[in-house]
């Protein structure tokens, strides 16, 4: 092992506060010493990954991430590897549209049963609303009421959800609002158990990338989605959500989005959590949507995200003794590193959650945000 390389490591870490062995009472324990090269060779990739393989652990975990993050220690770091190949991937190709139902697959389709373990009854995989609420359901259940009044839904209208999930929003827009709707999703495991939950109303999920859709819609929404559009294809989504959209009608886009414009995601969770996703700036969005849209609110309840997140972690703790007869240990160490790693960096406020809600041609008389 370098020395070198474990120096400059451990001085990194002590500048974000955080403690290591052997000292009392310290905060992380290294079990590994590779772990030191393995992190200044891979970056965030071999962070997370060396957490999975049992190299290092830390209590709480979200707790010495957010050090790290809010310290941003990462931005002393040599650019590595793992991150350079992120780059030059995305420039070079639209993996989003090449491999479309890859996230599908390798993401969403991992098992119905450990999402319905950490989510909320409705099973909403999204940041909820926690202004007034005091447990995930009650969180869940705000922001899906704040996305319908913002949307101004009434009886009769017929919504199209892209990027749709289990159903959550359509089954709950449909029996608050009296609406009919189509989700679309590119998981088939979504898809088959969001028409189990709602084959008794006026809504229906379909296994469809949502630009072969066609048909006009009086609103739109997308909740957690526009994280799997990447940069290449930012404008044509904004247009064909303006040509599946009436005239008169609302779309509301519900996106994490990142402080800083990028082309590319983050290395680990690039491999291990959402292949091929990236974050989208305001520059991003502001550019694809300019001509297309006339923007009409933009809302920002990224710091609702951490306290969703955190309540997924318990969830999963608490059901991994039944879900461990199907998952192993190499995947427990994986999810919790996932969700305590994203908890951190909404924490830090590197990242944002945004609901904007967009017009074909602007309110007649002006957009009246409701809270």
């Amino acid at each position: 092992m370098s020395s070198s390389a474990k120096r400059f490591v451990l001085e990194q870490l002590s500048k974000a506060g955080i403690s290591i062995n052997p000292a009392s009472g310290a905060e992380a324990v290294i079990h590994d010493e590779r772990f030191f090269e393995r992190v200044l060779r891979d970056g965030t990739l071999g962070l997370g990954e060396s957490y999975m393989d049992g190299w290092w652990d830390a209590e709480p975990l979200d707790g010495v991430l957010f050090k790290a993050a809010n310290a941003q220690i990462q931005d002393a770091f040599p650019r590595d590897l793992p991150l350079l190949f992120s780059v030059a991937r995305a420039r070079l190709f639209n993996m989003q549209r090449l491999r479309i139902r890859e996230v599908g697959e390798k993401h969403y389709d991992l098992g119905n049963d450990l999402y319905a373990a950490m989510l909320d009854r409705r099973m909403v995989y999204s940041c909820g609303y926690w202004a007034e609420a005091a447990n995930l359901d009650e969180a869940q259940e705000a922001k899906l009421d704040l996305i319908c009044r913002k949307i101004g839904l009434e009886p009769g209208m017929h919504v199209l959800d892209i990027g749709s999930g289990w159903g959550g929003f359509l089954q709950f827009a449909a029996e608050r609002y009296g609406v009919s709707g189509l989700g679309v999703t590119v998981s088939k495991e979504q898809a088959a158990l969001a028409n189990e939950r709602t084959r008794d109303l006026p809504v229906e999920t379909k296994l469809l990338d949502y630009q072969a859709l066609e048909g006009q819609f009086d609103r739109i929404i997308s909740i957690g989605m526009f994280e799997h559009v990447g940069y290449k294809n930012y404008r044509a989504y904004f247009e064909k959500a303006r040509q599946l959209l009436k005239p008169d009608g609302l779309f509301l886009l519900h996106t994490i989005g990142g402080n800083h414009t990028s082309i590319h995601g983050d290395p680990w969770a690039e491999k291990y959590i959402f292949p091929n996703g990236m974050l989208p700036s305001i520059t991003q969005i502001g550019q694809a949507s300019e001509g297309v849209f006339v923007m009409e609110d933009w809302h920002n309840f990224g710091a609702d995200y951490d306290r969703t997140l955190m309540a997924w972690l318990a969830n999963f703790d608490a059901a991994w003794p039944t879900l461990s007869q199907r998952y192993d240990e190499r995947f427990r160490r994986m999810w919790r590193y996932y969700l305590s790693v994203f908890a951190a960096i909404f924490r830090a406020r590197q990242v944002n959650l945004w609901q904007i809600v967009l017009s074909p041609r602007g309110v007649r008389g002006g957009y009246r945000r409701v809270s």
